[in-house]
């Protein structure tokens, strides 16, 4: 069973930086996807940034691009991301996500969650 412990988050001026990790365990972590989601209260959750298995290819959020930098390290199997200029309306719950498929189904495992909150 894969899972995922989030640690990091914390109260941040604007324009400040946070590095957030996320270490799992119960998988081969280097076989896995990484992404990042974050939950802003009355608002759905949305994907902030992900990268790949195999390369490292790396995506992110509009809202983030040029601020936020996703990077995993394979041997301590851990994602991190890290957050620069942070801005108030970054204000969220980040999480922690994977999934795998066994027998065709998909399994999506998620962290517990870390508050970032940034103040103007």
């Amino acid at each position: 069973q894969v899972q995922l412990v989030e640690s990091g988050g914390g109260l941040v001026q604007a324009g400040g930086s946070l590095r957030l990790s996320c270490a799992a365990s119960g998988c081969t972590f280097s076989r896995y996807a990484m992404s990042w989601y974050r939950q802003a209260p009355g608002k759905e959750r949305e994907l902030v940034a992900d990268i790949s298995s195999l390369d490292g290819t790396t995506k992110y959020a509009d809202s983030v691009k040029g601020r936020f930098i996703i990077s995993r390290d394979n041997a301590v199997a851990t994602v991190y991301l890290q957050m620069n200029n942070l801005k108030p309306e970054d204000t969220a719950v980040y999480y922690c996500y994977t999934k795998s498929f066994r027998n065709f189904v998909r399994e999506d495992y998620w962290g517990q969650g870390t508050q970032v909150t940034v103040s103007s």
